[in-house]
Parts: C-alpha cells; sequence; structure tokens
C-alpha cells in the first residue's frame, strides 16, 4: 500500500509541475480543441461521424499537442521561456517546445464559414453551421463548440453530357461511361473537378492539344423535387476553336547535343531517319538511337501518354539528364503540330568511388569499396560502358564463425544497350526502354583460413518491362566457372570429420552454363492502397541440353566441356510478399518463399553457389546464418574442428514464411514484432547426414522464432536491430526455452 501511496504522490507532483495555465496573463484562456456536434436528427449515426471526421480536420489552430493527457512540449516551452536567439533554453525553448495556443487565436466565425461551405460542396445545400466558446467559470482552458444543422443531402437525379454534334463535344460525350458522375450518387464538387480532369485527360489522348479543364462548366439545377438535383456537361461557349480541333504531327526533330546557349534551330543540318529527325552537327550520336524513344509519328493524332512516355524514355537511354519539348502549331488551318525534343547531355565519361555498407545473406556485415568507370555513349548509340573494380571486406560478429571473414577483390566490364541485340525484338509503347545486357567478371574470394577461389563469370541477356508494374529478364546464357587457389587443413579436416558432401562440393571446380528467367509483379509503389503486393519468380537451367547430347549420367558417364566437368540442374524460386497498411504510422508486412532445386545428369548435387540457405539477419532471425537444417539434421559435437568453424548448413529445397508488425513510435524510430518459421531439406537421403532429406514428416521439422526490433529510418539508408528467439527447433533432440537464448541482428534496411 505504501508504495501505490507514493506512486500516486509522484503522478500529482508530476501533473502539478506540468501544470501550463499557470503562465497565462489575466483574461488568457488556453484553447483546449473543438467539438462538432450534429444536431440534425434525421443524420444517421454513420453518416453523423463521417461528417465529424472530416471536418475535425478543418479547424484551425490545432490546440497544443498532448502526451498522456499533458502538454508536454508546451510545458518546456514555458519553462524555458528567453528571449536569446542561441544557447540550451532557446534550443528547448524552439526545438522541444511549443508556444501556447491561446482561445484569442482562434476564428470561429471564419472557421464555421469553412465548415459550412464544405458541407454544401458535398450536396448538403442547407447546412447550416454556428460556434461558440465553452467554459467553465474562472477556469483557464477553454474549448468551442461548433453546431451543425446539415439538412438534407442532395443527390444526383439525372446526369446529361453534350448532344451536339461537332468533333468536341462528341468526344466529350464518348468518355461518359467512364464517369465519376453516378445517378443516385450524392452531390460532391470535389467529384466535379475530378471529372473535369478526367474528360480533359481522355480527350488529350484523341488529339484535343489546346484543350483544357477550365474549357468545361458543369450546371445543376437543385429545384428538382425530393431534394435531387439534374447536372449538365457543357463546353464553355467562350471556349477558343483551337480547343475545339483534333491536332495531328507534322514533324518531329530531336536535338541530341542541345545547350541552354542555342538558339538557333539549324534546320540545315537535319538528317532524316525513318520518321524523325536529328540535328546533331557534330554528331555525337547515330541516328538510330533514338528509334525506341520517339513513339509518335507523322501523321498521328497527338496522344499525351505517348509524347510523356517519349520524355521518359530519353532519360531511360542513359546519356542525357535533361529533356526539353515543344510543340509548334504550324498550320492552323489544318492543325498540326510540328514536335521538338532537346536532348542536354550529362558528362559522357566519369570516375566514381564509393564506400558501401553492406550485409551478405549469410550474417556477415562489412564494407566495400567500388571504383567505377563510366561510358555512356561508347558506340554512338547510347550504349553504357562500365568497368567495376571492387575489394570488400565482411566480417560475421558472435562467436559463430567469428575470424573466419571473407575478403574479395574483382573487376566486373559490362555493356548495356538500350535496345534488343540479335534475333530478337521486343517492341512497346510504355516509358521503359528495353535493354540488352552483356557482363562478364572475375573475382577473387579469400575466406580467412580456410580457402580461397577463383570466379569466372559471363552472361549475356535482355530486360523489359511491359508496364510499372512487371518486370522480365531473360539471360541466354549465364556461364561461370570456380575453381580453388587455396585450401587450408582446418577446411579438409571438417570435410573428413563431417562426411558433408556439400562442403567438399564448394571447393571443387564448379563448371555451370544456361539460361535463366526472371519475372517480377509488383504494386508496392502505389504508397496509396492499403495492400500492395509482390512477387518474383525465378526458373534457371545449366547444362540441360549439351548434358543431354552427350549422355551425361553420374556416376556411369561424366560429360566435360573444355575439359572440365559441368554441372546440370533445374532450379526454380518462389517469392511472394504482401504489406497491409493499418493505419498512419504502422502496417503489416509477411512474405513466404518456396525454393526447389535438382542436380541430375552430369551432377549429384547442387553446386554451392546455387544452394539455398536460412536463417540470419534477412530469414529466421532466431538463428545463426546458415545454421539451420538441411531437415532434422544436427552436427554431431565431435566433428566440429575445433577452431570454432562450423559449416554452412546448405540444401536443395527451401520453405520459408515471415511475418512483421512495423509501427512507427516517433520521429525516425520504428519498432517491429516478428515470427519467422522455416528449414531446407535435401532431395535424395545421404547416409552421412541423417534427417536431412525432404519426406513426410518435413512440417515437424519447421524451425521458428519471434522477436522485437528497432529500424531508424534515415530515408537514405534504414539501420535495423533485431533480436530473435527460437521457440521451434528442427530436431526435437534440441531443447527449447524461449527467451533464453537470442540472437542479436544488425543489419541494413529492411528484411523483406
Amino acid at each position: 500500500m505504501a508504495r501505490i501511496r507514493y506512486l500516486f504522490v509522484f503522478i500529482i507532483v508530476l501533473i502539478s509541475a506540468c501544470s501550463t495555465t499557470k503562465y497565462l496573463a489575466p483574461g488568457q484562456k488556453l484553447y483546449n480543441g473543438a467539438q462538432i456536434k450534429i444536431t440534425d436528427k434525421n443524420t444517421s449515426k454513420s453518416e453523423a461521424h463521417a461528417i465529424t471526421e472530416e471536418l475535425e480536420d478543418l479547424l484551425r489552430p490545432k490546440p497544443n499537442n498532448k502526451i498522456l493527457g499533458l502538454r508536454f512540449k508546451l510545458y518546456e516551452y514555458e519553462k524555458n521561456k528567453t528571449n536569446k536567439k542561441k544557447g540550451l533554453k532557446h534550443f528547448l525553448m524552439t526545438k522541444l517546445g511549443e508556444p501556447p495556443v491561446l482561445l484569442s487565436s482562434v476564428d470561429i466565425v471564419k472557421n464555421a464559414g469553412i465548415l459550412q461551405n464544405r458541407l454544401q460542396n458535398e450536396g448538403y445545400f442547407l447546412a447550416q453551421v454556428s460556434g461558440d466558446t465553452a467554459s467553465k467559470k474562472d477556469h483557464k482552458i477553454a474549448e468551442v463548440i461548433y453546431s451543425i444543422q446539415t439538412g438534407p443531402a442532395y443527390h444526383y437525379r439525372k446526369i446529361t453530357f453534350p448532344t451536339e454534334n461537332d468533333d468536341l463535344d462528341t468526344a466529350i460525350t464518348g468518355t461518359s461511361k467512364q464517369t465519376y458522375l453516378k445517378v443516385g450518387d450524392k452531390f460532391n464538387l470535389d467529384v466535379i473537378k475530378n471529372e473535369r480532369i478526367r474528360i480533359d485527360a481522355r480527350l488529350k489522348e484523341e488529339g484535343f492539344f489546346y484543350f483544357a479543364p477550365e474549357d468545361l462548366i458543369m450546371r445543376y439545377d437543385s429545384t428538382i423535387a425530393g431534394h435531387q438535383v439534374d447536372l449538365f456537361v457543357k463546353v464553355k461557349g467562350e471556349t477558343p476553336d483551337e480547343a475545339r480541333w483534333i491536332y495531328s504531327v507534322r514533324n518531329i526533330y530531336v536535338y541530341p547535343d542541345y545547350k541552354l546557349r542555342d538558339t538557333a534551330l539549324k534546320m540545315d543540318s537535319a538528317v532524316k531517319y525513318r520518321w524523325y529527325n536529328v540535328i546533331d552537327p557534330k554528331k555525337t550520336f547515330r541516328p538510330f538511337t533514338f528509334k525506341n524513344s520517339v513513339l509518335l509519328h507523322p501523321g498521328d493524332i497527338y496522344n499525351r501518354t505517348e509524347h510523356t512516355n517519349s520524355l521518359s524514355r530519353f532519360i531511360e537511354l542513359g546519356p542525357f539528364k535533361f529533356v526539353k519539348n515543344r510543340f509548334e502549331d504550324v498550320t492552323p488551318d489544318s492543325a498540326k503540330l510540328d514536335i521538338y525534343y532537346f536532348l542536354t547531355q550529362q558528362r559522357r565519361k566519369s570516375l566514381q568511388a564509393d564506400i558501401v555498407a553492406r550485409q551478405t545473406s549469410a550474417n556477415y556485415n562489412g564494407t566495400q569499396i567500388d571504383v567505377n568507370f563510366r561510358n555512356r555513349n561508347l558506340f554512338k548509340g547510347a550504349e553504357l560502358f562500365t568497368l567495376k573494380f571492387f575489394a570488400s571486406q565482411d566480417i560475421q560478429f558472435g562467436s559463430y564463425n567469428n575470424g573466419y571473414n571473407v575478403y574479395q577483390y574483382g573487376v566486373e566490364p559490362s555493356i548495356s544497350w538500350p535496345r534488343f541485340v540479335g534475333p530478337f525484338n521486343f517492341n512497346s509503347d510504355n516509358a521503359y526502354i528495353p535493354r540488352t545486357v552483356l557482363s562478364a567478371g572475375y573475382t577473387i574470394v579469400n575466406r580467412s583460413k580456410l580457402y580461397s577461389l577463383n570466379s569466372y563469370n559471363a552472361s549475356f541477356g535482355y530486360q523489359w518491362k511491359p508496364n510499372a508494374h512487371v518486370q522480365h529478364q531473360l539471360d541466354l546464357e549465364d556461364v561461370t566457372y570456380v575453381n580453388p587457389r587455396n585450401v587450408t587443413k582446418t577446411y579438409t579436416d571438417s570435410i573428413q570429420k563431417t562426411r558433408n558432401p556439400t562442403l567438399a562440393h564448394v571447393i571443387n571446380a564448379q563448371f555451370t552454363f544456361g539460361p535463366s528467367y526472371s519475372y517480377t509483379w509488383t504494386n508496392t509503389m502505389e504508397t496509396n492502397k492499403p495492400n500492395t503486393l509482390y512477387y518474383n519468380g525465378k526458373a534457371s537451367l545449366s547444362g540441360n541440353i549439351y548434358g543431354l547430347l552427350t549422355g551425361a549420367d553420374t556416376p556411369r558417364r561424366v560429360s566435360k566441356l573444355l575439359g572440365t566437368t559441368f554441372n546440370q540442374y533445374v532450379k526454380l524460386e518462389n517469392e511472394i510478399r504482401f504489406y497491409h497498411k493499418l493505419g498512419l504510422n504502422s502496417k503489416l508486412a509477411a512474405r513466404f518463399m518456396l525454393d526447389v532445386g535438382l542436380a541430375y545428369g552430369n551432377s549429384t548435387v547442387l553446386p554451392y553457389s546455387q544452394q539455398f540457405f536460412i536463417g540470419g539477419s534477412n530469414s529466421l532471425r532466431g538463428f545463426q546464418a546458415h545454421s539451420i537444417g538441411p531437415g532434422a539434421y544436427i552436427l554431431p559435437p565431435a566433428l566440429a574442428t575445433g577452431t570454432g568453424f562450423l559449416p554452412d548448413e546448405s540444401g536443395d529445397i527451401k520453405i520459408e514464411a515471415n511475418i512483421e508488425y512495423r509501427p512507427k513510435l516517433f520521429s525516425i524510430v520504428e519498432g517491429a514484432l516478428f515470427i519467422d518459421a522455416g528449414n531446407i531439406w535435401l532431395l535424395n537421403s545421404n547416409k552421412f547426414l541423417p534427417g536431412a532429406a525432404f519426406g513426410k514428416s518435413f512440417l515437424s521439422q519447421i524451425a521458428a522464432d519471434a522477436g522485437v526490433g528497432l529500424r531508424f529510418n534515415f530515408n537514405v539508408l534504414v539501420l535495423r536491430t533485431d533480436l530473435g528467439f527460437p521457440f521451434l527447433e528442427p530436431n526435437p533432440a534440441i531443447p527449447v526455452h524461449f527467451g533464453q537464448h537470442g540472437v542479436f541482428n544488425l543489419g541494413i534496411g529492411y528484411p523483406f
């Protein structure tokens, strides 16, 4: 009881200490906010609630902020009030505090007028609003009460589009099937404004270049019985002739080396290429470069979407940082336009150095230094040539594999063409340029105290986006060759002790070649939607056709290419993410992954770089990276190397699911509550890895964890800390004591 009494006294002292009205001058009253009271008995509860919620947002000023009912910001302001322009008190007053919002600063008549105007704009034509103050006698806090008599809401009885026969009226009427105005809906001025914008946008697709939303007038008759409205969509009589004409394209000119000081059009140097003209006296670009960017053609009816997509495609080409366009009405009598595109180049060649903080899937944290040379117009066709030199160091913190750091050095040249090169072609009229990419690379991978590898790779393929939601990537050939440079006794001993074929395969020469295809669909960029989705599916093949032709079939016949045994496999990967907004400052995020790889023919296991792993800061956060599975397999303690090195566990099948609640706490700090579950398995049993194969009991072998985390969102960078606790182990022989053995994860970016 004594503790409760002391706590009560402490709360009373805290509240009295934070009292802010004692700083008010005589006659001043602190504004405590406003109440909106719907006095109309015919207004339903749901309608009254919606009206109240909307109108409250319109009231100004807002009262002082409260935290747990206390005005801490106002208290900080009054306690540290000073006339000084710097110092601690000035900082506390201006940054942590806020001045008092007084009743005298509230313009009740103006607020009442704003509320009444909003109601009338939403169909309550007879609405009446009045406001008055409410305060106890001799009390220094007051509020305002707005009493609202809404009256009946007016609804549309009839909506009439133009009936005249000229081109403009016919086109407007032709858009009526997509109208926002529906018979029976409540009158709403905002919807009417949006309807004018919708009609204008549609007409811009049909050649009405000079038409504007302001050329439309919406007349309504509210004298209809039963509180109904007849609405008439009309073209203003003073609309100019140009706004009534349908414009087509006459000539198109592209200036790829435009500078602000250029004033002459230089028409005498124009080079015609198919349907457009290129004016480039210095011949910095070959004329065909722009065939995927100029979407309008001479004779075409003007179309705003094709025009804006052309502007986007000019930027997507790569060499240009600014695009300016100009339309010239060249023959008003026949309504034709000349189009000019003025392109300002970026610096053609550049050298850039970057230092990058990163985190790998194996829970390694490290840095990478990149030196990039770029030529944005290698063959005068907007080809991007990149030569990248890099060096990185990755360290895994904690006792798990601590000290077995990874160092990488390498070079990666690549060329990207802003078009399809080769026998394939892809024509589209959207805002995205299709690309052909040729890349190569050489990397030295040094895993400290264990091994080092030479890795060579090359790929050739295509990337294209048919729309904003879908992306395709097809690599016709992706070649990787890895061979060991140096293998330590520590690592060879671990192979002998664990008898894990995966470990041996890491240091074997690996040769993979074949196509891959990736499909991505997402609408996560549409931040206004309550639910968004991301899906990525990928299929990869290696050595399939060549292995079939050569009869590769381990162990009866091992085929080679260029003197090296090559890998054969089929690999399918699927990842789906779902995001649901719970409010303005919180969301729910979920992810599910299902991956399968099948080694066959020339191979008994997938190459190490193509195997699946689970656990770590972007996976199951209550487990160390790559430490789970496969299946119910447990690495016997007697097989540990004694040096602290534990082998990464990998498999042919991966199932993983995650769900995370993400509330915004304050300022840049966000929170997280999460549950992760999943495991990996082998497709085929292995006598040295008991319990590792996928079977009917796979559900009982699911590992799971739960935990909490913080995210520090700096907009350009998100730093993440997570603390996960396992509550399901894949093998029942491992005891679980939830909350005793947590795993701390430090990450960059969201886990998914």
